[in-house]
């Protein structure tokens, strides 16, 4: 039986390990991770009130690049002390400037390059104005710093309103981490877990196969009745 007796503990072994690296594959995609509920307008269409965003906090404001969305609380700028949702316009060192073209054709530009943003609401890249007309504003962002706007922006409080002497821009400390779209695991994290899978199903074929063992080697009962020796 000695065959059963390390299918056995082979079986266990291999569950066990198997167990503890899908475990770890989970908790590993899920630290440095929050859920957070969009409360206002200011990111729609993107983000709806009431959405449930996941924020990877594992990204710094040092890491972030245009086009982001993240999560911050600058109350020195903000003039309050809140976790908001906005997009990354500008990064240190860019020259953001509203606006250039008329009509749908407007485009804000980053180093005077036009900014293509699919993402905002209506097609309208400011509307501060009366009837969401746009007003000229020109943004060197300072190192260390970024220019944050709402895809909304004709109902968004950002760095065209923030109060300071920098222009509005928030500083990156301020970044509690960058918006992604779930809870998607890196790829070494999914790989540890398949592996995890795998083990366990391997534990369960050894497990099964020390079962079957310990059955074939178990002595038949004989078909006759069995009485005392020398009856």
């Amino acid at each position: 039986m000695e065959l059963a007796r390390r299918l056995s503990v082979a079986g266990w072994v291999l569950g066990v390990l198997g167990l503890l690296l899908v475990a770890g594959s989970v908790l590993g995609a899920r630290a440095g991770r929050e859920r957070v509920v969009v409360e206002g307008e200011s990111m729609t269409p993107t983000y709806a009130v009431g959405d449930k965003v996941v924020v990877d906090e594992s990204v710094d404001g040092n890491e972030v690049r245009r086009g982001d969305v993240v999560l911050f609380s600058a109350p020195e700028v903000q003039g309050f002390d809140a976790l908001v949702v906005k997009r990354v316009i500008g990064v240190g060192g860019d020259r953001v400037e509203c606006c250039a073209g008329t009509g749908a054709g407007q485009r804000l530009l980053v180093d005077g390059r036009p900014l293509e943003e699919p993402y905002v609401a209506d097609g309208i890249v400011d509307g501060r104005g009366p009837g969401g007309v746009n007003e000229p504003y020109v943004v060197q962002v300072p190192e260390g710093r970024l220019f944050v706007l709402g895809d909304r922006r004709s109902n968004s409080n950002d760095s065209r309103f923030y109060q300071g002497g920098q222009g509005g821009t928030v500083p990156v400390a301020a970044v509690r981490g960058r918006v992604v779209d779930g809870w998607r695991a890196p790829v070494a994290l999914i790989v540890l877990g398949l592996v995890g899978l795998a083990l366990g199903l391997a534990g369960l074929v050894a497990a099964a196969g020390a079962r079957q063992v310990r059955r074939r080697g178990a002595l038949p009962e004989p078909p006759w009745p069995v009485g005392p020796l020398g009856v």
